[in-house]
């Protein structure tokens, strides 16, 4: 098949699309300099509502109400924007979520108050294809703790198997920490069935979801799941450097010895005590001043993802990457390029990877003509389909994009 035949079949995608008349809704879908945006797993659009959010915020709470603000409350937002991501798109009742820091700052809380709860053990087992601050957390604490890393090796396609975390965890194993989605591959983890598996070891589990939510619907209630963090900035629509969020299963909450202990986190934060004593619930979690403007263009996102519902949009983003795949193998394998994802969309995210030596150098061309997916090392084209902003068209133009560029350099080698 050709470029012309998927551009086609694209239209008679979007075309038949329940959902496509969400597109309308960002900022940016009608902007000509960019002709194909497949990097919404990195950076989510914004919706064409929240620079109206964000103006009345600092006009009237802001700039109206002041430091009164805090009182009028912005002090229970971290909380209450936390439980509508348990709602909308975590599984998770209230209570157990809420929004600070960063997804490292997080990461490195929840591992610390992880491997805390299990002194007598020395092991943390990470996977060495997932994101580099996860790893990097996970040996920093090791060298911390005195604990080992116990590292496990997946496919380059795929991501961290049940048989994988079995062949892994012991007696020793204090904590699992893995990715929900693997943020290279796309592959999607058994979290139910590796949860199970680090549970019978009497180890913890630590689950990064930075790559799904918004995206893959999860459960982490029925999963029984002991802790989770992500970002905010893909598939939720945060804007650049949003806040993160933090899952901690209610049963450890009373417990939780969190490595951070700040004003905000402590039980009666304005009676400015002489020693710490952490808050009850999910807020003993935080540490300093919530981010409160950070969280306005999540809410909106989360108000949409609210109103569509997280199967819907797992629905559609299922057949982005089909279509994608299909594309690729039709288009661009005559050229080399090679699928570097799962090939069943039940076990694939929002993302799939396509490789070639080429990629590295092509990326900045791509960009410069409004086509723009991003790269991963050692030479992968991630392409982010983020299911409420992204169209078909947008996927056929981007294939075809770099088919040309491979057809030229073809040519230009004969």
């Amino acid at each position: 098949m050709t470029s012309s035949t998927f551009a086609d079949r694209a239209a008679e995608l979007d075309a038949a699309d329940p959902l496509a008349r969400h597109r309308a809704l960002f900022l940016g879908t009608a902007d000509a300099s960019v002709r194909s945006y497949l990097d919404g797993n990195s950076l989510g659009r914004p919706l064409a509502v929240t620079p109206g959010s964000l103006t009345a915020f600092v006009g009237e709470q802001w700039g109206g109400r002041l430091i009164r603000g805090w009182d009028e409350g912005w002090l229970e937002l971290p909380q209450q924007v936390g439980d509508k991501i348990g709602r909308v798109a975590l599984g998770a009742a209230e209570g157990q979520c809420i929004v600070a820091d960063s997804t490292s700052v997080l990461l490195y809380k929840l591992a610390r108050a992880a491997v805390a709860a299990r002194p007598e053990r020395t092991e943390i087992v990470v996977d060495r294809d997932n994101f580099p601050t996860d790893r990097f957390i996970v040996e920093g604490i090791a060298r911390e703790r005195n604990l080992t890393v116990r590292w496990i090796d997946v496919a380059y396609d795929g991501g961290a198997t049940t048989v994988d975390v079995a062949g892994a965890v012991g007696p020793q194993t204090a904590l699992v920490l893995l990715s929900h989605v693997a943020y290279r591959s796309g592959h999607i983890a058994d979290v139910e069935g590796i949860t199970r598996v680090v549970h019978d070891a009497g180890a913890l589990v630590l689950w990064d979801l930075s790559h799904s939510v918004g995206s893959v619907p999860a459960e982490l209630d029925a999963w029984d799941v002991d802790f989770a963090a992500g970002c905010s900035y893909k598939y939720l629509n945060g804007g650049p450097g949003a806040p993160a969020w933090a899952y901690v299963a209610e049963r450890h909450l009373a417990t939780l010895d969190q490595p951070i202990p700040g004003w905000l986190g402590s039980a009666d934060p304005f009676t400015m005590g002489a020693a710490y004593r952490p808050a009850d619930g999910i807020r003993r979690l935080v540490s300093g001043t919530p981010p409160i403007v950070g969280m306005i263009a999540m809410r909106d996102m989360l108000d949409l993802l609210e109103d569509v519902g997280m199967p819907a949009v797992r629905t559609k983003s299922e057949r982005l990457t089909a279509f994608a795949v299909e594309a690729v193998e039709a288009v661009l394998a005559p050229h080399g390029v090679v699928v570097a994802s799962p090939r069943d969309p039940a076990r694939r995210g929002g993302h799939i990877t396509i490789d070639h030596p080429a990629f590295a150098a092509m990326v900045p061309d791509l960009w410069a003509d409004g086509i723009i997916p991003d790269y991963r090392n050692p030479n992968g084209i991630r392409l982010g389909l983020s299911p409420l902003s992204t169209s078909f068209a947008e996927v056929a133009m981007a294939i075809g994009a770099i088919a040309e560029r491979l057809d030229r350099a073809a040519d230009a080698d004969r």
